[in-house]
């Protein structure tokens, strides 16, 4: 737990005195922060403990206002330094911090301001640590659970003591597979209407609810074949706990297929444990990946999308599920796209396409785990465009020297321009004059009439009336610089020249 100002107080060698507040004593300080400003709230973000001389007080000042900006701004708690400024706590504060419910504590001239925040430091420090070692241990408990004989029971009941609260593993009609304590399942009829929301919705969804006087979560898991992990307890889940519970969901989706054979849990594992990775929790899935498929590729990474035809697709994922000797990747199948994540730096990920076959791969810019969201929207991206045009590797850093066209199959881009331009086209089938070639110039020159009529050799107002009449046969506003852009894209598809 973070440091309270009852932790501060308590701590002798600092002498601070409790002035007011004494009952709101057992409040969370999240930082320390030191201001002589008479108005420091829009710098603070709650939770802190502000430390002032009172600078900037005097007898006329509004004291009482000063304590309110600061209560409605969150914070924890008021430290006034005697000894400089004032050499003693304006009673003015006092009784502005006690009627508020503030505490305020005295710091004595002998006690720097950088003791106390060395002391929050220290205690934030303590609090991250307990925090990486309790969730890699419950991980490490999760994990024997699973792989015991006793699978997702045992992994419900181990979730169920380490939050200190109810868990409830229900299949995708809701009906009970598993709960902790078995006295759990009475609650099912309760959650069910939360359960419903969530099988309606499309994709991973998860919700927070009140029920009762306790807190629950509930979330899906799988994707073939959906269950539900339904969480209760009497206060609300940490941030520990969500980690915990993250986990314990990773896990559980092992056994949402039910009576699917071990291969096809795997896979589901696989697509959990990476989702995790692209939310950019890799801490989340690296206990696991590491028991099961072994450890993660160090970043940074890059993110490879693989797209084609789903049978194509699912073997590629057994092909590559076991690397070649001297590399290290992880693979798994998320919405549609196979998705290799690979040491950036290592040049794993250009021996893919050797080991799949008509498939069409896009490859992401290097990212560390905490873009890998966006690395995957780039592999995805290029993916797609790989697919479009026919190339069997394309990175994403390749799509802006492609063009736009060259992201649109040429088919479809030939149809749009043909039918844009269809009634210009008509007009110069004709013999009745070169639209098409008047207003590609004109589109050149940026709709600059002299420019574009002397490289054309006419005069200006034939090329208006020329222009006008495309106007008039298209129907388009030559004036919007859409419409500019699309009819240059056209003639660009029917003539680069």
């Amino acid at each position: 737990m973070p440091a309270t100002v009852r932790d501060l107080v308590g701590e002798r060698q600092l002498g601070l005195r409790v002035r007011a507040g004494e009952d709101a004593l057992d409040r969370p300080v999240t930082w320390v922060h030191v201001s002589e400003l008479t108005d420091p709230t829009p710098f603070l973000e709650g939770g802190e403990l502000l430390l002032t001389t009172g600078l900037t007080m005097s007898g006329g000042s509004d004291l009482a206002g000063f304590v309110r900006r600061f209560v409605d701004s969150g914070g924890a708690a008021l430290g006034f330094g005697t000894g400089l400024s004032h050499q003693e706590v304006p009673e003015g504060l006092v009784e502005a911090a006690e009627a508020a419910g503030l505490p305020l504590v005295e710091v004595p001239r002998p006690t720097p301001f950088i003791a106390i925040s060395k002391s929050v430091s220290a205690a934030l420090a303590a609090d991250a640590y307990a925090e990486v070692t309790t969730t890699n241990s419950a991980r490490q408990e999760l994990t024997k659970a699973a792989l015991a004989t006793s699978g997702r029971a045992g992994v419900v009941r181990r979730l169920a003591r380490l939050l200190d609260g109810w868990v409830l593993l229900l299949d995708s009609t809701g009906e009970v597979l598993h709960a902790a304590p078995s006295a759990a399942s009475r609650r099912v009829a309760e959650v069910s209407g939360e359960v419903d929301r969530l099988r309606a919705r499309r994709g991973p969804a998860s919700s927070s609810f009140s029920l009762g006087a306790e807190q629950v979560s509930a979330q899906t898991l799988g994707d073939r074949s959906r269950a539900y992990l339904v969480v209760g307890r009497s206060r609300p889940l940490g941030r520990t706990d969500q980690h915990v519970l993250s986990s314990a969901a990773a896990l559980l989706t092992l056994v949402v297929a039910g009576s699917q054979d071990h291969g096809d849990t795997l896979w589901h594992l696989r697509t959990a444990l990476m989702r995790l990775i692209l939310a950019g929790r890799p801490e989340a899935a690296r206990e696991t990946a590491a028991q099961v498929f072994g450890p993660l590729p160090e970043e940074p990474v890059r993110v490879v999308a693989l797209a084609g035809e789903p049978a194509a697709l699912r073997a590629a994922v057994e092909l590559l599920a076991a690397p070649p000797r001297g590399t290290r990747w992880f693979v798994a199948e998320v919405d549609g796209y196979v998705l290799v994540v690979t040491p950036a730096e290592t040049g794993d990920h250009e021996r893919i396409p050797g080991r799949v076959g008509d498939l069409h791969l896009g490859v992401s810019e290097p990212a560390g785990y905490a873009a890998a969201e966006q690395a995957h929207r780039q592999a995805v991206r290029a993916a797609g465009a790989a697919r479009r045009t026919g190339a069997g590797v394309l990175r994403f850093s390749e799509l802006a020297r492609q063009g736009l066209l060259g992201l649109v199959p040429r088919a479809e881009a030939e149809a749009f321009a043909e039918s844009l331009l269809a009634p210009v086209l008509r007009h110069d089938g004709t013999g009745r004059g070169d639209l098409l070639g008047s207003l590609r110039e004109w589109l050149r020159q940026h709709g600059q009439w002299d420019p574009a009529a002397a490289r054309l050799g006419v005069h200006r107002h034939t090329l208006r009336n020329r222009i006008g009449k495309v106007a008039e046969l298209t129907g388009a506003d030559l004036d919007s610089p859409d419409t500019r852009a699309e009819l240059w894209l056209a003639l660009q598809q029917l003539d680069p020249g």
